[in-house]
């Protein structure tokens, strides 16, 4: 299918040097009346007014090429239209039933369960982040193994509510705050560009995973049996970090040996995004408890979600509940941003539209002299700077020049990594190949643009 009429057409298009002065009094209003919290705004300050497809347009009437997409929650594009009938239709009806079976309910998880491996029998609807997912994941892993440490991976993110910004790496999410949950402890993931061994990916034999074993198996490695391991299949804000295939079935085989519950968080990966339904499955691995958030709203409406082994269904009524685990509208936009996926074959279209925007990206590593590497899979993209390819010291302040660079030309992008240096691409799924060359353009032109001194 053309996804080109999903889209403003010409897009981008800067009628105003951003910020414009419509957009600069909403973000005085924001500064002077929202907490100093607010983050997304600073990387490219303007206020966004209307969204279709791939483009955004703010208040003064700029569009621009959206290649963040709601942090991966666009998966299916702004103001789809099949899934805004949906949520229209669910909106006149009922909004709201807690846990009460309803239509919609039923049609989310039949969908649900029409792509997730046969042996993940059971979806359970928790509050409405990603963070309450690895919350209700990690309660389910301790209820059934009736142990408490956990293990998580270097550079993994896992949500800001108290268990899983534990289990998220970043030092800057942790700084100054007041002890968090105890017992998780951190192994080195796949991470080949900067590997914590110091071996290149033909020379590692998977160290990274080996050394998981040996902290399992060590009855003196400090680490108490863990009831789950829990696993990014590709890393997303850890910086666009795509494991070895091997990587994820090893762990698997470790976990499994251990008797450790595998939990795969796949709030950002999930849903087309990497070109398959989930990222897990590029190794043919199938966890034990999968997370789920962000596109399964269709439309950024705000729904999270399990998906574990029927042999783990052991908790009983109320063990994990929340308020807006009943939204209703999100699971009938949900249920329809599925459909669409799969009539669309929108992870054929990310697979084949991805591998053509890394060969772009991948140009550009090889014609600036700071990129170090330019990865991902499907729409799923990272690009890493550097101040010198041979040392790789880390360049933040280059990434987020280059950001700001992007913005004012018209293309919207993000940075994270383990030093903020990676330019991050997470374009909505229903991007045109035009489009994709396009913002690819705008992204060489300001990389290009980028000096030091």
């Amino acid at each position: 299918m053309d996804f080109q009429h999903l889209s403003f057409d010409p897009a981008p298009s800067i009628k105003t040097p951003p910020p414009g002065p419509r957009s600069q009094q909403y973000l005085a209003f924001q500064a002077t009346h929202e907490a100093a919290a607010v983050s997304y705004p600073r990387g490219f300050p303007c206020a966004l007014a209307r969204g279709r497809g791939a483009t955004v347009e703010d208040v003064d009437g700029n569009v621009y090429l959206d290649f963040f997409g709601g942090a991966g929650v666009m998966a299916v594009g702004h103001g789809n239209p099949e899934v805004v009938a949906a949520a229209e239709a669910q909106v006149a009806q009922l909004t709201h039933a807690l846990d009460l079976p309803t239509p919609a309910r039923r049609d989310l998880v039949e969908r649900l369960r029409e792509v997730l491996p046969p042996a993940l029998t059971r979806v359970f609807f928790g509050g409405p982040t990603g963070s309450d997912a690895v919350e209700a994941a990690v309660k389910l892993a301790r209820l059934n193994t009736g142990r408490a440490p956990l293990i998580a991976f270097e550079g993994g993110y896992h949500g800001m509510t108290s268990g899983a910004l534990s289990l998220s790496s970043g030092r800057s999410f942790k700084n100054r705050l007041l002890p968090l949950v105890a017992e998780v402890h951190f192994v080195p993931y796949a991470y080949c560009y900067r590997c914590a061994f110091g071996k290149t990916r033909d020379t590692c034999g998977l160290q990274c995973a080996q050394h998981l074993d040996h902290v399992l198996e060590d009855p003196h490695s400090g680490v108490g049996t863990p009831a789950a391991v829990i696993v990014e299949p590709i890393q997303g804000e850890g910086g666009s970090i795509v494991p070895p295939p091997e990587f994820l079935p090893k762990v698997r085989e470790i976990c499994d040996r251990h008797q450790v519950l595998l939990i795969a968080d796949e709030i950002q990966a999930g849903f087309c995004r990497t070109g398959k339904m989930f990222a897990f499955e590029h190794s043919g691995t199938v966890p034990d408890i999968v997370t789920l958030s962000k596109a399964l709203g269709g439309l950024g409406f705000p729904i999270s979600a399990l998906a574990y082994k029927e042999a783990l269904n052991t908790w009983g009524p109320g063990a994990h509940i929340g308020t807006f685990r009943g939204n209703v509208v999100a699971y009938a936009a949900g249920a329809a941003a599925l459909r669409f996926m799969d009539e669309h074959d929108l992870a054929a279209h990310a697979s084949r539209l991805g591998e053509q925007l890394l060969t772009l990206l991948q140009e550009v590593e090889r014609e600036s002299p700071f990129v170090g590497e330019a990865r991902g899979k499907g729409l799923m993209l990272g690009v890493e700077f550097v101040k010198d390819k041979a040392t790789k010291e880390p360049a933040p302040d280059l990434a987020s020049r280059v950001r700001s660079l992007c913005f004012k030309r018209g293309l919207l992008i993000e940075i994270g990594g383990h030093y903020s240096n990676v330019a991050r691409f997470l374009p909505p799924l229903v991007l045109t190949e035009a489009l994709a060359r396009r913002g690819a353009e705008i992204f060489a032109e300001s990389v290009r643009d980028l000096k030091i001194g």
